[in-house]
């Protein structure tokens, strides 16, 4: 009798542990909800700053009144068909306790024998999340599509 108690309590253990071990060690990393804004949607305030960060490849967020917003660059690229997307942002905390915005995206070229526009491009992508403030750190992860 006392051996099917153990067992069963060794059982529950178990599945409790299956249940709740996930939940503990992803905790903090929540997705971020965000819109993808269209030029005419994108704050003035925006628009005054970007030309300052079009040349590099980042990702650098913005607060403003309207809220808290996230620009993915590219970089100054030689022809068009360079093209960037978000493909989703996770608000966690680093290991130092400081919150930060890691933000993925999708970069796309154009194919070695595409015909593109012979002309400078600066690709970038701007989102309106749903964070009431901004993270004091922004991570850039990307990955290439074919």
């Amino acid at each position: 009798m006392k051996r099917k108690i153990l067992i069963g309590v060794i059982i529950v253990i178990v599945i409790l542990g299956i249940l709740l071990i996930p939940k503990y060690l992803g905790e903090g990393d929540k997705k971020v909800k965000y819109k993808i804004l269209e030029a005419h949607e994108i704050p003035e305030k925006i628009n005054e700053i970007l030309p300052k960060y079009l040349t590099d490849e980042r990702a650098l967020g913005c607060e403003i009144d309207e809220g808290v917003f996230v620009i993915v660059t590219r970089g100054e690229k030689n022809t068009g068909g360079y093209s960037v997307k978000i493909d989703k942002i996770e608000n966690k905390k680093s290991r130092e306790g400081k919150e930060e915005l890691k933000v993925f995206a999708k970069f796309k070229d154009p194919k070695p024998n595409e015909i593109v526009q012979q002309v400078i491009t600066y690709p970038f992508t701007i989102v309106k999340t749903n964070l009431n403030t901004l993270p004091e750190d922004i991570i850039l992860e990307v990955d290439y599509e074919d």
